[in-house]
């Protein structure tokens, strides 16, 4: 079983990530476009983030509380993987998930313009901001759980016995 969480893990992760990297690569390619591939462009962020990234998100979470609970996880590295999953969670539910839909509607107001609000642009910046203050977490989560590193000294000297 403990081996089936860990490979659930891994699908989340791969989830995660992988729809965090297609939003960043189709934003670099049409990014700052005209109204009408913008409206394709945030609607598929937004369909992606349902389907790939709060999927992902959650089974990360689920499998993190299972190895926390059933099997009783508490070194060092899982309380600091934790606290990242946390704070990715916040910002993803608090922040970045309800800005698609803004975004998504600015994005259609644009259109009469035929140019990109500035109110889009100004709320584009700022998801910008706050999803780049997920690397440093998110990197830190991966590295936490892939290595699991003895952090204290009693995690480094069981290690050793």
């Amino acid at each position: 079983m403990k081996k089936l969480t860990s490979f659930l893990h891994e699908i989340g992760t791969i989830m995660y990530v992988g729809g965090i990297l297609s939003h960043i690569v189709i934003g670099a390619i049409f990014g700052h476009s005209d109204p009408e591939t913008t409206i394709t462009v945030y609607t598929y962020k937004l369909q992606s983030a349902y389907i790939l990234i709060l999927p992902g998100l959650a089974l990360k979470i689920i499998t993190d509380l299972i190895l926390w609970f059933r099997y009783g996880e508490r070194a060092w590295w899982m309380r600091i993987k934790l606290a990242c999953t946390a704070f990715l969670t916040i910002n993803a539910f608090v922040f970045l998930v309800p800005m698609m839909p803004q975004l998504l509607a600015l994005a259609e107001a644009s259109i009469s313009a035929g140019t990109l609000l500035q109110a889009f642009l100004n709320l584009e910046g700022r998801e910008a901001l706050i999803g780049m203050s997920n690397f440093v977490p998110l990197i830190t989560e991966m590295v936490m759980g892939a290595f699991r590193p003895a952090i204290s000294r009693q995690e480094r000297q069981q290690r050793a016995a």
